[in-house]
């Protein structure tokens, strides 16, 4: 199956572990990657504070673009690009007066933003939509028997709930139980599963943004999950890269592994952890995760060199 591919600029910048995995998992689900390496980024909300029409315009011109391929569809592995480009979509295909307000602008490029030509999925909903969890389950070599998994969902995924198709036929907000037990993991449930990650506030109140973070963390060691998994490098940002400082904010002590969903795919799949780029994270997957034979919790620490 060809795909549109969107990376977003976090998974090429901060977090080149999940471009590097979700290229590596991509073969193995018979994906085939176009990447739309001429596109911009989405504004992550950020632009359109200030300037909704140039928001639209460059997420219409990455849709564009991705109108342009022989991809069947556009697969983006961030959701916060999912929500930005959602709610861009909801309002040109409402106007075709504003539809033609930002094609006259994309058109010195040749390029024009066409209502229903492109359908843009996060990996998540393609991984549940498209390949389906039995033929998930299919291909997992190494299934992830006793790992404790919280998924861990951010904003832009799953709310508003119309602009994300979500409803009783797509339920989208349930779709990482779903994929964790089809690569068979434990599912933990814990408060902090729909809610922000606290990313979006960090510059104007970083103490608020790591205590959301710092509780969303405790709530999940608590709840005794050996790792967080989430579609989204901004959480992966705020849950990983500032969870020292988030740990600080809450007065825990916190060593909570978050996956990107592409290398959780991967483990199962048989992957290893330095093709997943493992070594990357800031608390390390291996202090709780041994692959030596199958996935399982608690691991006695021996592959904390990968």
């Amino acid at each position: 199956m060809k795909v549109a591919y969107w990376p977003g600029c976090v998974s090429r910048g901060f977090t080149p572990e999940l471009h590097g995995s979700m290229q590596a998992v991509a073969p193995l689900l018979d994906l085939e990657l176009i990447e739309l390496d001429r596109a911009s980024c989405c504004g992550a909300g950020v632009i359109a504070e200030s300037n909704q029409e140039l928001a639209d315009t460059l997420n219409a011109r990455t849709l564009a673009l991705a109108g342009q391929t022989e991809g069947e569809l556009m697969m983006n592995i961030c959701s916060t690009c999912q929500g930005a480009q959602s709610e861009c979509q909801e309002r040109l295909d409402a106007s075709g007066e504003y539809r033609e307000q930002i094609n006259s602008t994309l058109e010195a490029e040749g390029l024009a933003y066409e209502k229903g030509l492109v359908t843009n999925k996060n990996f998540l909903w393609l991984l549940v939509e498209e390949i389906g969890l039995d033929n998930l389950k299919k291909k997992v070599k190494k299934p992830l028997t006793g790992l404790k998994v919280g998924p861990f969902y951010g904003c832009y995924i799953v709310r508003p709930t119309d602009r994300l198709g979500i409803d009783a036929e797509h339920p989208r907000d349930t779709y990482m139980e779903q994929v964790i037990e089809a690569l068979g993991g434990e599912v933990i449930d814990y408060a902090g599963v729909h809610k922000c990650c606290g990313f979006p506030i960090v510059t104007m109140n970083k103490q608020a943004s790591m205590k959301m973070a710092g509780t969303h963390l405790a709530d999940a060691t608590d709840a005794e999950a050996d790792c967080l998994v989430v579609p989204c490098p901004l959480c992966h940002l705020n849950l990983d890269l500032q969870q020292p400082v988030a740990a600080a904010a809450v007065g825990r002590d916190l060593s909570m592994p978050v996956l990107h969903l592409p290398q959780l795919v991967g483990l199962a799949f048989g992957l290893e952890p330095k093709e997943l780029g493992m070594q990357r994270h800031v608390i390390k997957p291996t202090s709780v995760i041994d692959w030596s034979t199958a996935v399982v919790g608690a691991a006695d620490g021996s592959h904390a060199g990968w």
